[in-house]
């Protein structure tokens, strides 16, 4: 009687699926033919068009959605981080941007344990890794662009010397007015109305950042005169980047930054550079999907992309209950691995990357899927076994859970204070937004910057605000031993762009903000699309679900076993059986996440925008 149930269940939601297509977006399709430029920010998707309409391609748009948003301070600013996917039409490979930056000299696990820390900092100069996203516009402009540093920046700029603040970003100064306070660059930017009732601008109010308008001028300043003295459009801008990390805005970034608490040296921005590599790509049936590499979250989409194909989920039907808990204990399995084995690939020990991404590994790691119930105890796996070399570090993995100790009723140690719910879930949704290009010569640009966002500590006379990264670094090597912090290296960052291509050609690009959902949400837009035959505004809008079972990336880097977050609209007899398979169930009206998304229509040689419904995300095209 129960499988009977769960048929009718599963054809009744399959049924919903062909409605979708009948139902209304709650925004449209963009469609273009010449170029497409979407982002978190309506002001910065202008930005965008304003460089397409000055004949600009899509490197040279999403370098000013960068500097845009980055000059917005709600989701990011100029001292986080910026990594990327850029699809060269003329050799016809994907490219990936690693511009995260590193950890500072002393920034040691023993540094933060005597402050008697268990994870680096949340806020503050400590919370600090060097800046990435100036250096990362810097070479994406230099290598894939055709425009100035100057024309890339203008839009960027204007904002700098004044511009109506959105009601998000001035709500969120208010509301953590009180971190704010504690840096004094911070609070004579930020509280404009200091002493009053509210002491954050109002929405819509001018805001000026003329310390941040200064640092701009000096690189476009650096470029022109690199220009004057004969140097071509590529050694003008990377004299700008050399200012920068080695001139008077280094210097002065790293005097505030000790004069606060920070550790940052001159060396330390001086010897960080951007690396331009090869992303990591998977095959999902017919279709190569790329991510950046272990520095990011990105191929934990892939490793689950992966166990799925092995599997029919259509079949399942969309957001049913067998879809749903799937689907959940694929990322189980796959967040387990990233949990404990992902971190900088430049800093040793090395990732197992290939053993990770092995098909014959999904396979294995498949076979524990509890198709019953959750499972709370599910554990790295040892992809080692399915590459060369050994793995070095067996024996932490006997200890490792995300769950209660069932034995003794104890919680692990990072575990072991109460959780609060809404400071969790802040926590899980941290920071970023997401930047979509493209052009009809072919140019393709996945970017999800972050980083910097309030409340920044702002270094100095710079007016740039400092990231918060090094919070997602571990302190003991038994939590995962490739992410202990260390002096010059990368923390592992939920930063993950998409990018998928189809008879070697872009199919989808797609990003998301919003911490540690990004890769899950991602996966299920892009099942969206490839499975369910949603379009791409429909894919972007679609009710997903989110999994905290996965260790948070940010603050106490806590696990919730079994919290589900699912859409009001999933039926209660859903509910129910998601109940009985040991699910704790959270109901929201919208559970999409900020996605944004280009589809390449190559039957019409066209683009199809999908721009979120979930916040403040905005496209335009022509």
């Amino acid at each position: 009687m129960c499988l009977i149930r769960t048929i009718v269940a599963t054809l009744l939601v399959a049924l919903s699926v062909s409605q979708v297509a009948e139902t209304r977006t709650n925004k449209p399709v963009l469609h273009g033919k010449h170029w497409v430029a979407i982002t978190g920010k309506p002001l910065a998707a202008t930005a965008g068009a304003r460089i397409f309409h000055q004949g600009g391609n899509a490197v040279d748009a999403a370098c000013a959605m960068l500097a845009a948003t980055s000059t917005m301070f709600d989701v990011l600013s100029w001292g986080g981080e910026t990594q990327a996917l850029i699809f060269n039409p003329d050799t016809r490979k994907v490219i990936g941007i690693n511009a995260l930056g590193v950890a500072p000299t002393g920034a040691t696990p023993e540094f933060f344990m005597a402050m008697g820390l268990r994870y680096p900092p949340q806020y503050g100069p400590l919370a600090a890794v060097t800046p990435g996203t100036p250096g990362g516009l810097m070479v994406m402009l230099a290598e894939f662009g055709t425009k100035s540093l100057a024309e890339v920046l203008a839009p960027a700029m204007e904002m700098a010397a004044g511009y109506p603040m959105e009601a998000q970003t001035a709500d969120s100064i208010e509301r953590l007015k009180g971190e704010i306070k504690k840096w004094p660059y911070s609070k004579q930017l930020f509280l404009t109305h200091a002493g009053e009732a509210r002491e954050a601008p109002h929405a819509g109010e001018i805001f000026r950042q003329k310390d941040l308008l200064a640092t701009l001028n000096k690189l476009v300043e650096t470029e022109q005169q690199a220009l004057r003295e004969g140097k071509d459009r590529k050694q003008a801008i990377y004299a700008a980047y050399q200012r920068f990390y080695t001139g008077d805005i280094a210097a002065e970034f790293v005097r505030s930054s000790r004069e606060m608490g920070g550790l940052h040296t001159l060396e330390d921005l001086a010897n960080w550079k951007v690396h331009v590599e090869e992303p990591v790509m998977s095959t999902y049936k017919d279709i190569e999907v790329y991510k950046l590499n272990s520095w990011v979250q990105g191929p934990v989409m892939l490793q689950a992309l992966n166990m799925l194909e092995q599997l029919d989920v259509k079949s399942m039907g969309y957001n049913s209950a067998r879809y749903i808990h799937t689907l959940f204990q694929v990322m189980n399995l796959a967040f387990a691995d990233r949990d404990f084995y992902y971190g900088d690939p430049y800093f040793p020990p090395q990732e197992p990357i290939q053993g990770l991404l092995s098909k014959k590994y999904a396979k294995t790691r498949l076979k524990l899927l509890n198709h019953e119930r959750n499972d709370p105890l599910v554990k790295p796996g040892n992809p080692y076994a399915f590459q060369q070399g050994k793995n070095p570090f067996l024996d932490l993995l006997d200890n490792w859970t995300n769950a209660p100790d069932t034995k003794r009723g104890l919680m692990p140690p990072w575990q072991q204070a109460s959780i609060d719910h809404d400071v969790f879930e802040n926590d899980f949704l941290a920071g970023t937004t997401s930047i979509q290009t493209a052009d009809e010569n072919g140019w393709v640009v996945s970017v999800t910057p972050s980083g910097g966002w309030i409340p920044a500590v702002i270094a100095g006379r710079t007016g740039i605000g400092m990231s918060q990264r090094m919070q997602s670094f571990v302190l003991d090597a038994s939590q995962n031993p490739y992410n202990v912090v260390a002096p010059g290296k990368r923390p592992r960052a939920t930063l993950t762009p998409g990018m998928a291509l189809k008879d070697g050609l872009p199919y989808l690009s797609f990003a998301v903000q919003g911490g540690d959902i990004q890769d899950q949400v991602l996966i299920q837009f892009f099942l969206n699309v490839v499975e369910f035959g949603m379009n791409v505004q429909e894919a972007v809008e679609a009710a997903n679900f989110w999994s905290f079972q996965m260790r948070n990336s940010f603050g106490d880097h806590q696990a919730e076993v079994g919290r589900l977050l699912i859409n009001e609209a999933i039926p209660e007899w859903v509910r129910k059986e998601l109940r009985q398979m040991g699910y704790s169930l959270d109901i929201r009206e919208r559970t999409s996440g900020p996605i944004n998304a280009i589809f390449f229509d190559r039957v019409n040689d066209a683009f199809q925008g999908g721009v979120s419904d979930f916040g403040e995300d905005y496209g335009i095209a022509w």
